[in-house]
């Protein structure tokens, strides 16, 4: 048990039958992270509703249509925040059974990324909860509101701000796609400050295709996204070279010298 929860070293060699039985304990880690994290945000799933309900505006309080949504939406949220709780722990037991596939030079690449990926991503959901969600609510609940009798329903509400606060998540995966795109050798600095003006259409394009397309918000949304292409340029100016161009310059700058 203590060897499959440490990752497993690129020289070993696992039968078939010892890699489904890796990946279940692995799997069943996960299933115990998230299972405990569900436990605290259950008990404490009126704070969990208290905090997705804060941006909205004074006096509007979400409301429900049914004798089991009240429930089923408590259960639903509560279940979101484990994830996030957890997700260091399931993406540490993924990339712990993934990484005796790398040899120790491809190691030293993947695990920066890795280790990217959750930190990019919760950075996402907590821009998006503080910076975005706020305005967007003001221009949506405000919009014609003279014309009609606004009410927030609480699944429908929870849904969308879920789908935002994912969606940036997501977005703020840039400098990973970019800097393991970069190392593979598909693109290079040079060519994404080339092609930066087609990079911001691009996020402009995505950014009007999430729920909230005020003008307000959609610059609120580009401007982070903007913000980590350039900083994926430097990235992938200091650390994307491939590493065969890595391996080939290495001897020439030993023969130089």
């Amino acid at each position: 048990m203590a060897r499959r929860i440490r990752p497993i070293s690129h020289e070993e060699r696992l039968s078939i039958v010892d890699h489904l039985d890796e990946l279940r304990t692995r799997l069943l880690l996960s299933l115990l992270a998230l299972g405990i994290a569900f436990a605290l945000t259950s008990w404490q799933n009126h704070l969990v509703l208290e905090i997705v309900n804060d941006p909205l505006p004074d006096g509007i309080q979400p409301i429900t249509l049914g004798p089991a949504e009240p429930f089923y939406t408590t259960i639903t949220n509560s279940l979101y925040a484990a994830l996030l709780i957890s997700l260091p722990v399931i993406l540490y037991q993924l990339y712990a059974f993934v990484l005796p596939a790398f040899s120790p030079t491809e190691r030293r690449v993947a695990l920066p990324l890795l280790l990217m990926v959750p930190v990019l991503f919760i950075a996402g959901v907590v821009f998006c909860y503080f910076i975005v969600l706020t305005p967007a609510l003001d221009f949506l609940l405000d919009f014609n509101a003279d014309e009609f009798q606004t009410e927030v329903r609480a699944r429908d509400y929870y849904s969308f701000v879920t789908l935002v606060m994912i969606a940036m998540g997501l977005g703020f995966q840039i400098p990973v796609g970019i800097l393991a795109a970069s190392r593979l050798g598909v693109v290079t600095p040079a060519k994404l400050r080339a092609n930066r003006r087609y990079a911001i259409v691009v996020i402009a394009v995505v950014a009007a295709l999430l729920p909230t397309i005020d003008p307000v918000t959609l610059i609120l949304e580009m401007v982070p996204l903007i913000l980590l292409y350039e900083v994926s340029i430097l990235l992938a100016s200091a650390f994307g070279t491939p590493p065969a161009e890595l391996s080939e310059r290495t001897p020439a700058a030993e023969g130089s010298s």
